[in-house]
Formats: structure tokens, C-alpha cells, sequence
């Protein structure tokens, strides 16, 4: 589904991506895992055209979208839940949601958008609760379900998510994940960034370890969680002991 290779990118003169290469099929999940600073965030922003791409290729389907606008690239079906959520706190969780599917515009989008609407809701039940209230009212769990809701409106055919359990008490990372994997289930392909390794090697198919820009390693889930330098930088040496408890 996607494709990307000898990616460049760089922020003013300074380089941040170096000859990456990486790919998605259809209906994965596939995790990036990196430190801070790794270029993790970087990439999805380039992959969605917040930045333009110094060099290299990005391909979705066989097409070329590199260098295209951001609301080109949801159009095509790529569409990013940011790090932080994005949310638009004055709005209500409804309004919010509507932007979701702005440009699915016409009428014959109009019952569509509604089946949408009612598919979020049914996903995240707290935000049906709270479908009148300012977004900024929402707590930090809700107003996650709720970037996550926004973008599915979209109806994307790749999900890019940065983050989504950033700041969540550990019952509700568990929630998210939980829906992730309800999503990818649906047909939804995923690209997902996760500060926590183990968690998203857990729900992902494959993944790829980023450092200064570079991917230099990648693997199914399994080899990456069984990897001696994966183990040491990303899931702590007392990672066996709790798969073995899990």
C-alpha cells in the first residue's frame, strides 16, 4: 500500500531523515519504534505533507505523493492523529468530529458521514456521553478517542497515529490499543509511532527501529521483541520475565 524509499527530509538546513526506506501492506499494523529525537514524528509528518521531502520517494498504491499538500493526501486516504491530539478545544466533541469528514462534501456524502458518526460513537461510547461539550472540557483519554474519532471520519485507508498513549494512565493506553487493533480487525491499515516499544510490538504486525533519521532494523513483531539490542534500548531487561507473567 505504501512505499517509501531513500527518504530524505530536514528542517531548514538541518537534515533529520537520511535514506529511509520503508513499507505498509494493506491491512497491517506495522510500528516505528525510536528514541526521542529519532525522527519518528518527522516521518509521519512528511509521509502526510506537513513536510516536504528533500529527496526520495513516497508511494501510495503506485502513486507518487511526495511534495503533495495535506489536504491532497487526505483525499487520497492517508490521515494522521498527531502527537498531543491536535484537538480543536473551543468546538464541541460534534463539531470536532464533523471536521473529521471535511471534505467529504455533497449530498450524497450526507448519510455516509452519519453512518460514520454513529460507527465513532459506538467505538467510543464516552464521547457520545459528552457529544455536546467543548472539547476542551474532555479529559486527556477522551480527547484522545476523540483525535482518533476525527480522523476516522476521514474514512482513511491508512491511519497514521503518533503517540496515542502519550500522558494516558495505564488503563486507558489499554483502551486505545484495544481499539487500534478493533480498527485493523475493520480493514484499517496503521502506521503507528508508540513511545511504549513493548505495548506495540504486542498489537503490531512488523516493525522498523529508527535512530539519527536511519531505519536500522526491521522484522516481524516477534523477531524485533526477541532481538538482543531491541531488548536492551526499548523493552527494559526485565521484558522476558514479564512476557513470561503475562
Amino acid at each position: 500500500m505504501l512505499s517509501i524509499q531513500n527518504l530524505h527530509a530536514q528542517y531548514g538546513p538541518i537534515p533529520i531523515l537520511k535514506n529511509c526506506s520503508l513499507h505498509i501492506e494493506r491491512g497491517e499494523i506495522v510500528t516505528l519504534i525510536g528514541a526521542n529525537g529519532a525522527g519518528k514524528s518527522t516521518l509521519l509528518s512528511t509521509i502526510s505533507g506537513l513536510l516536504r521531502p528533500s529527496s526520495g520517494s513516497i508511494q501510495l498504491e503506485g502513486s507518487e505523493i511526495g511534495g503533495l499538500s495535506p489536504s491532497k493526501i487526505v483525499s487520497l486516504g492517508i490521515c494522521q492523529v498527531p502527537e498531543g491530539r491536535e484537538i480543536f478545544s473551543p468546538l464541541t466533541v460534534k463539531e470536532n468530529l464533523e471536521l473529521g469528514a471535511f471534505l467529504r462534501r455533497g449530498k450524497d456524502q450526507k448519510k455516509k458521514v452519519q453512518e460514520d458518526m454513529d460507527y465513532v460513537l459506538q467505538l467510543f461510547p464516552r464521547l457520545k456521553e459528552r457529544f455536546t461539550q467543548p472539547a476542551g472540557t474532555l479529559s486527556g483519554g477522551e480527547q484522545q478517542m476523540l483525535a482518533i474519532g476525527r480522523a476516522i471520519m476521514a474514512r482513511p485507508k491508512l491511519l497514521l497515529l503518533d503517540e496515542p498513549s502519550l500522558g494516558l494512565a495505564p488503563k486507558l493506553v489499554n483502551v486505545i490499543l484495544e481499539t487500534i487493533k478493533e480498527l485493523n480487525k475493520e480493514g484499517l491499515t496503521i502506521l503507528l509511532v508508540e513511545q511504549n516499544a513493548r505495548k506495540a510490538l504486542e498489537i503490531a504486525h512488523r516493525g522498523y527501529v529508527i535512530e539519527t533519521g536511519r531505519i536500522v532494523l526491521q522484522g516481524t513483531s516477534s523477531e524485533l521483541k526477541e532481538d538482543p539490542e531491541v531488548k536492551r534500548a526499548y523493552l527494559g531487561k526485565d521484558y522476558k520475565e514479564i512476557s513470561e507473567r503475562a
